[in-house]
């Protein structure tokens, strides 16, 4: 199957420091990767380069000819967007007509927020509007950056399911920052363990207390441990 994405020996620097290192894996469409690792690993660095908005200093990125991309972020600059209604901030994904905007936002929770204002909005609410907003594009690729942020847990177990509904009849893949192991266990094919460089990656693993991983994480955060057995230094990258 032909990548939907390619990224070959990816580095960033800022100034002299690296904040990705020799950085190359594949996306393939129909499959959910999830991407973890410790604050300051690189992820958003990764996830900016992915969708365009920061150049690599060395290595490429190659994207299929015609790739959609659908991402909702972290965060809203909302400063910017404070007047806008839910409504409108659907419109600008391009999509014109007004009822196939309130059916996705039916489809993701957020039917009753269509006139509502961003600014308005809980943390919760915010990232349902992003992911109807994403998925307005009909995207071959949905990045999401700690996408259940401000959900409480049936919202996520609603969110979860309706990606995985969504990939399951498009066949989109998805490609999801997330610090929930326990999540990122249950609802990845895939992962990527990313500080700075990929310490490792491969198919989800039994939760276990592997010292390579509690030396990375430390051993008193309270999450669930993905399970490999080698030293986190840029040589290792095993799938």
């Amino acid at each position: 199957m032909k990548p939907l994405i390619s990224v070959k020996n990816l580095t960033i620097k800022k100034g002299k420091r690296s904040l990705l290192e020799n950085v190359s894996f594949e996306l393939v469409r129909g499959e959910a990767v999830s991407l973890i690792g410790p604050n300051g690993a690189g992820k958003t660095t990764l996830i900016r380069a992915l969708i365009g908005t920061l150049k690599p200093t060395s290595g490429n990125i190659k994207r299929k000819r015609g790739l959609k991309i659908g991402y909702t972020p972290q965060k809203l600059q909302l400063e910017q967007l404070m007047p806008m209604p839910v409504d409108r901030f659907l419109s600008l994904s391009g999509e014109n007509n007004r009822e196939k905007r309130r059916e996705m936002l039916v489809r993701c929770d957020a039917g009753n927020l269509h006139n509502a204002r961003l600014a308005d909005l809980s943390g919760g609410e915010t990232q349902r509007v992003l992911l109807a907003r994403a998925l307005m594009r009909k995207p071959d690729l949905l990045i999401l950056d700690e996408p259940t942020q401000g959900l409480d847990q049936p919202g996520e177990a609603r969110f979860y399911a309706l990606l995985n509904e969504v990939r399951s009849e498009t066949q989109l893949a998805v490609f999801m920052v997330s610090h929930d192991l326990h999540i990122v266990m249950a609802q990845s094919d895939r992962v990527i363990c990313l500080n700075t460089h990929i310490c490792c990656s491969g198919a989800p693993e039994t939760v276990s207390n592997d010292p390579s991983y509690q030396d990375l994480f430390g051993t008193r955060t309270g999450l669930a441990l993905y399970q490999h057995s080698h030293t986190h230094s840029p040589e290792c990258n095993h799938d």
